[in-house]
């Protein structure tokens, strides 16, 4: 299976070598406290998602073999609220990668601190990062490689996203297009 993702496929850039999932898998670790808290009581949203962000990127990072900056977050979702003295686990992987971008899937999870319960999912979320140079210009990124069936289906899933991304873009600027051609102001 890993075999048969060319380059092309990918969108990728055909000389540079391809990197398995595995290679740039992280999961990030925090315990929570007051100082992560909102109105609520329970951990703000805002905290999460730099934790999903920081995970991202450094798998983006290490992915790429340099810098790599947020480009978009298609999604983020809340499943359950986190608590103070909540270990959280942000899980990150590449999905998907063109020629200078990648998807990153991350999968946040939660468990008491002091139980030995399992952890629990309380969120998830997708995000692009392009790979930049030291002048801050894209560069090419080495396909990703998936290992597992799992890996496949993100791929798939990834692509399926970023199809709806270009035509939700597209359709907006016509409209915009035709707005101002109408002669309306935005």
């Amino acid at each position: 299976m890993t075999d048969q993702v060319t380059a092309a496929e990918s969108g990728s850039t055909p000389d540079i070598p391809g990197k398995p999932t595995s290679a740039s898998r992280t999961t990030l670790s925090h315990i929570m406290t007051h100082a992560d808290t909102n109105l609520l009581g329970t951990v703000h949203g805002g905290v999460i998602m730099k934790l999903v962000d920081d995970a991202a990127g450094a798998v983006a990072g290490r992915h790429s073999g340099g810098p790599a900056v947020t480009a978009s977050m298609d999604e983020m979702a809340f499943l359950e609220p986190v608590r103070v003295g909540d270990l959280v686990h942000v899980k990150a992987q590449v999905n998907w990668t063109g020629r200078t971008s990648m998807e990153v899937g991350v999968r946040v999870l939660a468990e008491r601190w002091n139980e030995s319960a399992p952890a629990t999912q309380v969120g998830s979320a997708y995000l692009v990062f392009a790979a930049v140079d030291a002048d801050g210009k894209p560069r090419a990124v080495p396909p990703v490689l998936p290992e597992t069936e799992r890996d496949e289906r993100r791929y798939q899933e990834a692509q399926i996203r970023r199809t709806h991304r270009l035509a939700r873009r597209r359709a907006i600027m016509e409209l915009r297009e035709r707005r101002v051609a109408e002669g309306f102001e935005d």
